[in-house]
């Protein structure tokens, strides 16, 4: 089968479609004719070699991808032809995967490969974030940053779900800003003309916080969290390292500080993230209440040229490849 790969890491000229082998599926996965995949921030640092693969895991670049069954493991209970998304560990940039078959989900008769191939990944790290970590509740304040990113987008949506009180976001421009207010963000700060500190401390600071940036943003982030405020860190973009920070206010307002990378957890615990995407979430995009938005199509053999759009950060909402 063809493949995009990479002999060397390094920048996004060095992606290429080459033949490659087609994966068997095991007992219980399903083979799948990859129809569109999506591209995550964790391809980019995949492809510069600054991301561990999680046990398993394919080498082949690609998290989530929508398809057509061609074979099913001997206990699998998926039929050939049938449409199907979902989450994997690995493998999408590929005319063929192979995906558990629990963690797949059938596709909707309306829905198109493109969308379906870009949800997944953001919508289950987002209600991670808000509800299996942050516990948001009804009421609560809550910081979101990259609120026109595509987990951003799906933050902003589940925390008005929720009936959050505030929903505080930060972007990189004016048209984000308007994207995210229309999207039901309640303050949206562009970070190049202001700081979103004051707008988190209303009210005595925010309950939780969403951060994909890390270090430039740890100062603010806690200065911004009320009593007991939970900071749930899922990338860190702007780096890892932190000088002269004080710590005395973690434990002064009792905070609680989580990291989490989805493609790190078991099939079960993702499993519950895709149970309640499919009964929460699911029929909401389906009738229009919640927008999913895919910004960019790309053919997957314009790879390097997505992957340079996203690394531009002009993108606002998902970019997908499609595959033939």
């Amino acid at each position: 089968m063809l493949a995009i790969i990479y002999i060397r890491t390094g920048d996004a000229s060095q992606l290429y479609i080459g033949s490659t082998d087609r994966p068997t599926p095991r007992d219980n996965e399903l083979l799948v004719r990859v129809k569109a995949c999506a591209l995550n921030r964790m391809d980019i640092l995949q492809r510069h070699g600054r991301y561990p693969l999680p046990p398993g895991a394919s080498a082949i670049l690609g998290v989530e991808m929508a398809g057509i069954v061609e074979a099913c493991g001997a206990s699998g209970n998926g039929r050939p032809g049938d449409r199907v998304f979902g989450l994997m560990l690995g493998g999408a940039y590929a005319q063929y995967c192979a995906i558990e078959e629990a963690a797949a989900i059938g596709m909707p008769e309306s829905m198109s490969f493109e969308e379906a191939a870009s949800l997944p990944e953001v919508w289950y790290t987002a209600y991670q974030a808000l509800h299996f970590i942050g516990g948001l509740q009804a009421g609560q304040d809550v910081l979101i940053h990259g609120g026109a990113s595509g987990v951003g987008m799906a933050a902003i949506q589940l925390a008005k779900m929720a009936q959050a009180r505030r929903i505080v976001v930060t972007c990189g421009s004016e048209e984000k800003v308007a994207f995210c207010k229309s999207l039901g963000a309640t303050h949206a700060v562009n970070y190049k003309a202001d700081s979103f500190r004051s707008k988190a401390r209303t009210h005595l600071g925010v309950n939780l916080i969403v951060d994909m940036v890390g270090a430039n943003y740890w100062t603010d982030n806690i200065a911004s969290l009320s009593f007991d405020g939970r900071l749930v860190i899922l990338a860190f973009m702007s780096g890892t390292k932190v000088a002269d920070f004080d710590i005395a206010p973690i434990l002064g307002k009792r905070l609680r500080i989580e990291g989490t990378t989805l493609r790190s957890r078991s099939l079960a615990y993702q499993c519950q993230l895709r149970d309640q995407f499919a009964a929460q979430v699911l029929p909401r995009i389906r009738d229009g209440t919640i927008k999913h938005i895919v910004d960019r199509v790309f053919s997957w053999r314009d790879v390097a040229d997505a992957h340079r759009y996203m690394e531009s950060n002009q993108s606002r909402g998902k970019i997908v490849l499609t595959v033939d």
